[in-house]
C-alpha cells in the first residue's frame, strides 16, 4: 500500500544563532558551509540522503520502496547549498522536516486503524523548493490473517452452494428422465389399444374399464420404480 501527500510548503521564519555559529566554525576551520550545515542537519535529525527526487509518481514511488524506516529525509543539493548559505531558507526548510517528525503519531495511528504497518515514512525536498512527505506500508498480519480467513470461508461456501446446485440439478435430471419414461409408456400403450381396436370386439375384459386404467397405471408406476 502506497499513500502520496503533497505537502508544499510556503512557511518562512527566522534562522537561529546556533545554525550560524556552524556556519561560522565551518568557515574557520576551512570547511564548506555545505559540508558543515550537513553535519549540524545530521546531528539534529539523523542521516541525511542528499539527492535529487522528481516530485512525480514514479520517482515517488522508487524511493518509497528503496527506503525503509520513520526518518528518511531527502533534500536537493541546490535546497541544502541554499539552506547552508541562508538563514531564513534554512529555518524554512528545518520547519518542515520538524512538522515531519511530528507528524508520524498521526500517520502511525492512522495506518494502523487500516490494518497497515509502515515500512518507510519520509520528507523530500525537491530542486524546486517544494517538499512531500511519504509513507509506503503493507498489511499488517493480524488483518492479513482475517482476510485469509474471510477468503477460505467464502470460498467453502461457493464449493457448498455449488455441490447444492449439483444435487438439484442431478434430482431436477432424473425427475424429467422418469416423467420422460412415463410418457413413453402410456404412447405405447395407447398405440397397442390403437393397433388392437379393430380386434375388441373379440377381447374378454375381466373387469369394468376404471379398474382396467388402475392396473395400468399401478403397472407404469412399479415398473418405474
Amino acid at each position: 500500500m502506497y499513500q502520496y501527500t503533497n505537502r508544499t510548503q510556503k512557511t518562512t521564519t527566522s534562522g537561529t544563532s546556533f545554525t550560524e555559529q556552524l556556519q561560522k566554525t565551518g568557515e574557520a576551520a576551512n570547511t564548506s558551509k555545505v559540508d558543515t550545515y550537513q553535519k549540524y542537519l545530521e546531528q539534529k535529525y539523523g542521516p541525511i540522503m542528499v539527492k535529487n527526487v522528481g516530485s512525480d509518481q514514479r520517482s515517488m514511488d522508487a524511493l518509497g520502496t528503496g527506503t525503509y524506516g520513520m526518518n528518511n529525509i531527502a533534500i536537493a543539493p541546490n535546497i541544502l547549498e541554499e539552506m547552508a548559505n541562508n538563514l531564513e531558507k534554512a529555518a524554512h526548510y528545518e520547519k518542515i522536516i520538524d512538522d515531519f517528525f511530528s507528524s508520524q503519531p498521526m500517520v502511525k495511528a492512522q495506518m494502523a486503524a487500516g490494518g497497515f504497518e509502515i515500512q518507510s515514512y519520509g520528507v523530500v525536498i525537491h530542486p524546486d523548493g517544494t517538499a512531500n512527505y511519504y509513507v509506503c506500508g503493507d498489511v499488517s498480519p493480524e488483518k492479513k490473517a482475517k482476510i485469509e480467513a474471510q477468503m477460505k470461508a467464502e470460498d467453502e461456501e461457493k464449493a457448498k452452494r455449488k455441490q447444492q446446485y449439483r444435487e438439484q440439478s442431478e434430482k431436477a435430471a432424473e425427475k424429467r428422465r422418469m416423467e420422460t419414461e412415463l410418457a413413453y409408456r402410456r404412447q405405447n400403450m395407447a398405440e397397442f389399444f390403437a393397433n388392437h381396436l379393430a380386434d375388441a370386439s373379440r377381447v374378454t375384459y375381466a373387469g369394468t374399464p376404471e379398474i382396467m386404467s388402475s392396473a395400468i397405471a399401478a403397472y407404469e408406476m412399479s415398473d418405474l420404480k
